[in-house]
């Protein structure tokens, strides 16, 4: 009887091993497939940032040929950023994606699970311009007056946060939603009184069809908008290893970025989507921080405070209809490891 039960026990063991063997063979996807703002010149997609730096990375590419994984980079147009790609990953297009905070707590909001993977560093600057004769100094010069800015995108949280620290509210103006596109064409014609942008501002100020009367430059980071990396739950779940190459890779992007002695080529490289070196120059001239922090990946309370802000405002203004859980949201579990393979686990500090 013994002699059973040891064979019994055995079969078990050996079926069970196996059965192992096969759910980790299956733990390697055929593809990573992340939404990128991107263009195609010459008939090649073309994109900056943290996404630029870990397309080339040779590191994150020898691993996934290790496992037979390719990367997919699915570009979306800069006119539509947060549709195009909410659109994606609602109809299951794309497993990553490279984009802002209000448009992740609105997809969120609508049932389709994401989740924060690699927060992409102190976050965006925002400015508001006007035109250059313009007697406007500060935002309650513009009661009244027509104002350009993107609805639904990123950077409205910080305007909402503008017009509630001065006891303003929408209803003070005539705002006029416009793509940054034509928001700047709107601008420049006379069409509208301001335009409140992103670091597309100084082009117009370089062109002299604008000034800037305020910015996020001087003021704590919370107030500026983010966008960082965010995977779809049911990936990250079924493919934590893909996933933790993934942000290995991000995480190297960055601090390659941190470094001062690469600032210059981070700069230039900034160029290729259009801007002006100038422009990449002042947009990362953030007064209250330093080059190596603005790059950092830490998932810190600011960052929970922060998205807990955004959450607030899309209630607020009935751009979601029911509470999204920031708990939730943010999945801290892949940049300690990263930091730990990559031996950076002092490198940032928690600001």
């Amino acid at each position: 009887m013994r002699s059973f039960y040891h064979i019994a026990s055995t079969v078990l063991l050996s079926a069970l091993v196996l059965l192992s063997q096969i759910s980790r063979a299956e733990t390697a996807p055929p593809a990573i497939r992340i939404a990128v703002v991107g263009n195609a010149t010459s008939g090649k997609l073309g994109f900056v940032g943290a996404p630029q730096i870990i397309a080339n990375d040779p590191i994150f590419k020898a691993e996934l040929a290790k496992r037979h994984i390719t990367v997919q980079w699915v570009p979306v147009s800069t006119a539509a950023v947060a549709t195009l790609i909410n659109e994606a990953f609602t109809n299951k297009q794309v497993d990553f994606a490279y984009y802002g905070d209000l448009p992740s707590v609105i997809l969120n909001a609508s049932g389709i699970s994401t989740r924060l993977i690699v927060p992409g560093g102190v976050g965006n600057n925002v400015y508001l311009v006007v035109p250059p004769n313009s007697p406007v100094h500060s935002i309650n010069d513009l009661k009244g007056k027509r104002i350009s800015l993107n609805r639904g995108r990123p950077w409205e949280a910080t305007f909402e946060r503008l017009l509630a620290t001065n006891h303003l509210t929408y209803k003070d103006f005539s705002i006029i939603n416009l793509n940054p596109q034509a928001g700047a064409a709107a601008l420049a014609s006379g069409s509208v009184d301001a335009y409140f942008t992103t670091s597309d501002a100084y082009p117009l100020v370089d062109k002299g069809l604008g000034k800037i009367i305020w910015s996020t430059q001087d003021l704590p980071n919370d107030w500026k908008y983010r966008a960082e990396l965010w995977g779809t739950t049911d990936y990250i779940q079924k493919y934590p290893e893909a996933t933790q190459l993934l942000a290995d890779a991000y995480v190297r992007a960055l601090y390659w970025t941190s470094q001062e002695k690469n600032q210059q080529a981070y700069i230039q490289a900034q160029t290729l989507d259009g801007q002006s070196t100038t422009v990449v120059q002042r947009e990362n001239q953030n007064k209250l921080g330093s080059w190596k922090q603005n790059f950092s990946p830490l998932f810190t309370p600011a960052l929970a405070s922060h998205y807990q802000q955004i959450v607030n405002f899309a209630l607020s203004n009935h751009l979601i209809r029911k509470n999204v859980d920031v708990n939730q949201l943010l999945d801290g579990q892949f940049v300690p490891v990263a930091l730990r393979n990559q031996h950076l686990e002092n490198y940032w500090t928690l600001k």
